[in-house]
């Protein structure tokens, strides 16, 4: 990859919808600016009220199109089963190993939420650490990359971290909004029994409101940021 080409971003779900719910704003501003976005969805929806595995897989692939991203699936142990494994953090591992990105999103650790979203969530943290190994025998056939920052995202408010202050990403311009609407509206079969996509907006806009903006998503970062200087950290969400 050229040294001036954009880094790579990786986005982990554990279903079709929550990228694009969770984060998929932060996904259309990123492609929109040229950086390339591949999503990983571990699971058809096989255990949803609404929906056909075959009709939410073409769905999940309608909406990363529409937000200017590639995505595959992977399946682990299903939908509403998943559990924290060994073997699992080793397959997203190597995944990781032949992706390459340099910024990772995962679902929040916080447990009041759906089983797989934070389980999801600890299987991505772990994996971003085994990637790094070298001497990690099951990964051998594959070169080891260390990450940039892995971002914590929240499917819900539920799923939003107490304790931690987040990064607000801005959404304002039109074209990335409308973006992300579309590909909300894709997974049409969620959409049966629940307007997500006006609740997401409307969180988008009350995030916003907080940093005078009209949009905006929250992310939380696993590790501390690291900044040359403070030159990129004159904006707040409060000015004084």
């Amino acid at each position: 990859m050229p040294a001036t080409a954009p880094a790579s971003l990786l986005a982990f779900g554990a279903h079709p919808d929550d990228i694009e719910f969770g984060c998929g704003g932060i996904i259309a501003r990123e492609t929109s600016a040229g950086r390339p976005a591949h999503l990983v969805v571990c699971s058809r929806g096989e255990a949803g009220t609404n929906g056909t595995p075959a009709q939410r897989t073409r769905e999940a692939k309608r909406a990363a199109q529409l937000l200017g991203a590639t995505v595959e699936f992977l399946r682990l142990d299903g939908d509403a089963q998943l559990e924290i494994r060994a073997a699992h953090a080793l397959r997203l591992a190597a995944l990781i190993r032949r992706v390459r990105p340099a910024c990772v999103l995962a679902p929040t650790l916080e447990q009041n939420q759906h089983p797989d979203h934070w389980r999801l969530g600890v299987l991505v943290r772990d994996a971003t650490r085994l990637a790094r190994y070298g001497g990690l025998k099951p990964l051998l056939r594959l070169k080891p990359h260390a990450i940039g920052q892995l971002f914590f995202y929240a499917v819900s408010p539920d799923a939003e971290p107490r304790d931690a202050t987040p990064v607000l990403i801005d959404l304002s311009p039109p074209e990335t909004v409308a973006a992300w609407t579309a590909a909300m509206a894709a997974h049409a079969s969620q959409l049966r029994t629940r307007d997500y996509v006006g609740f997401q907006l409307t969180r988008a806009r009350v995030c916003g409101q907080r940093a005078g903006l009209a949009h905006a998503q929250p992310l939380w970062p696993n590790d501390p940021l690291v900044f040359d200087s403070l030159a990129p950290l004159d904006r707040a969400a409060r000015r004084y």
